[in-house]
């Protein structure tokens, strides 16, 4: 049994004006109780318009098209993150950039949008820069993490990932990341997550990392 509300006519108390009702079963037609009289009968359900829009997914440096559902009026924003059904994949994604028929704004109503360009962010890859124990950067190196979005790295921490550990010594933000005052961190604490990390910046924690070979 559902417990939705519906606007519907009502055949006891309201033949002519919609008044809310309860579905109290699911079908076609659906039962439906009206709240003002109490009166059950059966009534089909309106059918909730949506629009099909094209969607641009970024991920690991390729991009690949997919589609859309939603209801018309439906506000969408630059930074916003909605659940796409793709052929891939069922993945998370931030909207990077919209595109209407007046250019590429920073909101408009999905009815609005021609193409909504985004980024994956349910897993994500993270460039790290590692930079030796003793401080010297001719020996710094760069690895790439694959890691949940919602991972969080915090400045002065030390992690470790498979065969690597190392200790954060700043963080930098990607420009489509939302809630940060700027975009670069390095005191004791900062946190970010990292579908919004353009790249870490750690000290190698490995006693054999720099060892001559």
């Amino acid at each position: 049994m559902s417990n939705a509300r519906v606007a519907l006519a009502c055949p006891s108390c309201s033949p002519d004006a919609p008044t809310a009702h309860e579905v109290l079963k699911d079908g076609d037609p659906a039962t439906v109780r009206c709240g003002e009289c109490g009166h059950t009968h059966k009534e089909s359900l309106p059918v909730e318009e949506t629009v099909d829009r094209r969607v641009v997914v970024s991920q690991d440096g390729e991009s690949f098209t997919a589609r859309h559902e939603a209801a018309p009026d439906e506000p969408l924003a630059v930074g916003d993150e909605f659940l796409l059904d793709a052929p891939e994949a069922l993945l998370q994604v931030r909207v990077t950039s919209i595109e209407t028929a007046d250019g590429r704004p920073e909101s408009a109503t999905f009815d609005e949008t021609e193409t909504v360009w985004t980024r994956a962010v349910g897993n994500v890859a993270v460039d790290v820069t590692l930079h030796p124990q003793d401080g010297t950067r001719e020996e710094t190196r760069s690895v790439t993490l694959r890691v949940p979005g919602d991972e969080q790295f915090t400045v002065d921490e030390t992690v470790t990932y498979g065969d690597e550990e190392f200790t954060v010594e700043g963080l930098v933000v990607r420009d489509d990341a939302a809630g940060y005052e700027r975009q670069q961190f390095d005191y004791t604490g900062d946190a970010a997550l990292a579908k919004d990390l353009k790249r870490v910046y750690a000290r190698d924690e490995r006693t054999t990392a720099w060892s001559a070979w």
